[in-house]
């Protein structure tokens, strides 16, 4: 039996892309939706046919954020040998990904929405939840730290997991507000050092690829 109705004439995936990236560079409440639609190459029918409301839309852009640039700085995490050099990489990873785009700076599930209109305060605590995941594997990677011999067992993990969550967003908000890939290293630089033992090398920024 053939499709009902007409197809759809856009790539959906092409589209979502498209909203993620002026979400990105606008915030959630900023970015209208006509915005939205013009990126997206798509009129109403089609907007509200594919995505059902701008908050739906949101989540999916998050979602396809947090698959792809936005995971860099999780996967540099859980992937270096050793807990002081995946918090370095932690880190760099999320300094590239802040200075990523010229238009789109810091990262959209710190700055995405901060001071929300009541009728958006779902997506103030859906990406309150997700910023609280990112914690989590922060929290995880110093244990094993821990459990690996490599950080004291006296360690206050919460209070050192909240430490370095707190310097993962922030670079994002220093990052929008202007700070060169030198300061945010020398920030990050910084953070590095209230880990126990000896303290690393300075991060070492890989040039910015040209937009």
């Amino acid at each position: 039996m053939a499709a009902r109705g007409r197809p759809r004439s856009f790539d959906r995936d092409v589209a979502l892309q498209r909203a993620m990236e002026v979400f990105w560079a606008r915030g959630y409440e900023a970015a209208q939706v006509s915005e939205l639609m013009s990126a997206m190459a798509i009129n109403p029918p089609s907007f509200y046919a594919a995505f059902q409301s701008k908050e739906a839309l949101f989540r999916e852009a998050t979602d396809l954020y947090l698959s792809t640039v936005g995971a860099t700085s999780m996967r540099a995490l859980q992937a270096a040998p050793d807990v002081r050099s995946a918090l370095k990489a932690m880190l760099e990873a999320a300094i590239e990904v802040a200075l990523s785009s010229e238009s789109a700076g810091g990262c959209l599930i710190s700055l995405g929405l901060i001071h929300p209109q009541t009728q958006n305060l779902g997506l103030r605590d859906h990406l309150r939840d997700l910023r609280g995941a990112t914690a989590l594997l922060i929290h995880d990677r110093l244990r094993k730290g821990v459990g690996d011999g490599e950080l004291p067992s006296d360690l206050d993990l919460d209070r050192l997991t909240r430490f370095f969550a707190t310097v993962l967003h922030g670079l994002s908000l220093q990052a929008q507000d202007g700070a060169s890939a030198e300061d945010l290293a020398g920030v990050a630089s910084a953070a590095l050092c209230i880990l126990p033992g000896k303290p690393g090398a300075g991060l070492v920024l890989k040039p910015r690829a040209p937009n």
